[in-house]
C-alpha cells in the first residue's frame, strides 16, 4: 500500500524529541508533531509515547520533498463525538439574568443621569468663576 493523504496505517516511534515523535511507516519515517499526539495539551511528549512503541496514525500530507505530516489524534476515529442533542436549559436560571440584565440597566442609567447632572454643576461652576475673573 503506498502512502497518500488520508490513509490510516499503523506504525512503530523511532524517536522522540520535544516537538514531536518521528514514526516508521512502511519503510519511511514521518513526524507526529505534538500537537497532533492527543485531545489534550501534550506539555511532555514522552508521558504519551516511547520508543518502540506501535500506533495507529493518519498521514495528514506528503510534501514535495517528500516529508509526511502524520497525526495520531486524527487516526483515533473511536473517539466518542459530542451529542448532537441541544444542552438543558434551566429557565428560572435563565430568568435570573434576564432580571440581573434588567437591574444593571437600571443601575447604568441612573448611573449616567445622576453623571450628567454632575458634569452641568462643573460647567455651571467653570462659568461662574471664568466671569468672575474677568471682572478683576
Amino acid at each position: 500500500m503506498t502512502l497518500m493523504a488520508g490513509n490510516i496505517v499503523e506504525g512503530t516511534v523511532v524517536n522522540i524529541t520535544n516537538f514531536g515523535a518521528f514514526i516508521e511507516v512502511e519503510g519511511k519515517t514521518g513526524l507526529v508533531h505534538i500537537s497532533e499526539v492527543a485531545d489534550s495539551y501534550v506539555k511532555d511528549i514522552k508521558e504519551h509515547l516511547k520508543e518502540q512503541d506501535k500506533v495507529k496514525v493518519k498521514v495528514i500530507s506528503i510534501d514535495d520533498n517528500g516529508k509526511i505530516s502524520l497525526s495520531i489524534k486524527q487516526a483515533n476515529t473511536n473517539v466518542p463525538k459530542r451529542s448532537a442533542r441541544p444542552a438543558e436549559i434551566d429557565w428560572k436560571s435563565s430568568e435570573k439574568k434576564k432580571s440581573a440584565a434588567n437591574n444593571f440597566e437600571d443601575i447604568m442609567s441612573k448611573f449616567l443621569k445622576d453623571s450628567e447632572e454632575r458634569m452641568q454643576d462643573v460647567k455651571k461652576h467653570q462659568e461662574f468663576k471664568g466671569k468672575n475673573s474677568k471682572r478683576v
